[in-house]
């Protein structure tokens, strides 16, 4: 291979990367990488196997380093003074060499590789080009277009821009009407390095595609005057959130909802009719949590004497399985909420159970 034909091949690859929007770099790593395989295959060695790839200088070198040794142990990593001043006459016990090799030694197979994994390169850059576009939404919310769906599993692929990922079954709320050419909003979850490269991970049932739309629904969560402190969340059931004003002319809530329930009602029909409650934060922990177990009324909540992040709310009998619940949803919801340990007392018992336990 001489330095024409090497000089020859970079231009190719410049041009190839150019076309498919790949950094060079990143092919040369991968064919690198595939040289380091096919010389492993025909001399052994591994780590002591260098390659050198200078697309400016047009060079292209493979060498072995090996330890010149008085008694061999391992031939592939090793070898005696008298093979070392072979390839070094300056060779001596205790130093290493660089046995050169000449790219036709190991071409054919090199290519073979190095082709594969070019291929297989290209590939995996597509991809992960493809989920650059959402990497720039980050946590953001994207509306996508449904180009395909597994009839297997349930798995939708979408598409935004020219990025394209999966958004599982698991993902999706059970209200979701999902059919091919449809558009739909998710919630970049995050972005993942796996085996097969970059992966986009989305989601309906992630609580930041709640505060997501009520970002672009509610002017003064956008402009910052109210924050969104919390959300608690059970996908296409029921969310929790907490809000908080930074303008006291400004009711959190009431922004929050909108005239007429309007703004809420629109996030509402986008969730396919998830019930909301939105509640007022408070730095006040006792407060707060009597406000997160709406919307039942809450008559005390006495703190945890030892410091844990544990309460006992009491509430009257009337209330109590409103406090709680449907299959404990609102107290669950409320904990998640408030980060704190909720014990639901009704009114009538739960002076006397302590004077029992007395």
């Amino acid at each position: 291979m001489t330095k024409k034909d090497i000089a020859e091949f970079y231009e190719a690859l410049k041009l190839l990367a150019k076309e498919k929007g790949i950094e060079v770099d990143y092919l040369l790593d991968r064919i690198s990488a595939a040289i380091v395989v096919a010389v492993k295959k025909d001399f052994g060695g591994d780590d002591n196997i260098l390659v050198n790839m200078n697309v400016e200088t047009s060079e292209l070198s493979v060498v072995i380093r090996k330890e010149v040794v008085e008694e061999v142990e391992n031939p592939e990593t090793q070898l005696t003074l008298e093979q070392a001043q072979q390839y070094n006459k300056r060779a001596r016990v205790g130093k290493t060499i660089d046995i050169k090799l000449d790219p036709k030694q190991f071409g054919r197979i090199a290519a073979q590789s190095a082709k594969h994994v070019i291929r297989q390169g290209i590939r995996e850059a597509e991809k992960n080009q493809q989920v650059m576009e959402f990497q720039r939404r980050n946590q953001e919310l994207v509306t996508a277009v449904i180009t395909r769906i597994d009839p297997r599993s349930g798995a939708a692929t979408i598409q935004v821009g020219k990025g394209e990922t999966i958004l599982p079954k698991a993902e999706q709320m059970e209200s979701d009407i999902i059919k091919e050419g449809a558009h739909i909003k998710v919630y970049v979850v995050d972005i993942k390095e796996t085996e097969k490269g970059l992966r986009a991970l989305v989601s309906r049932t992630h609580p930041g595609l709640v505060t997501r739309l009520f970002e672009n629904e509610v002017p003064e969560i956008f402009d910052g005057t109210v924050e969104i402190k919390s959300v608690a969340r059970e996908a296409g059931s029921r969310t929790k959130m907490a809000v908080l004003s930074h303008d006291e002319n400004v009711d959190a809530v009431g922004a929050c909802i909108g005239q007429r329930g309007v703004r809420v009602a629109g996030i509402v029909e986008e969730l396919g009719g998830e019930k909301i409650d939105i509640v007022e934060w408070s730095e006040d922990p006792a407060t707060f949590i009597a406000a997160a177990l709406a919307p039942a009324k809450v008559l005390g909540v006495e703190m945890d004497p030892e410091g844990a992040k544990a309460c006992k709310v009491t509430v009257p009998d009337a209330q109590l399985s409103l406090a709680i619940g449907n299959k404990g949803q609102n107290a669950r919801l409320a904990v998640k909420l408030t980060g704190w340990k909720i014990d639901i007392r009704p009114e009538s018992g739960f002076y006397g159970e302590d004077e029992d336990e007395e």
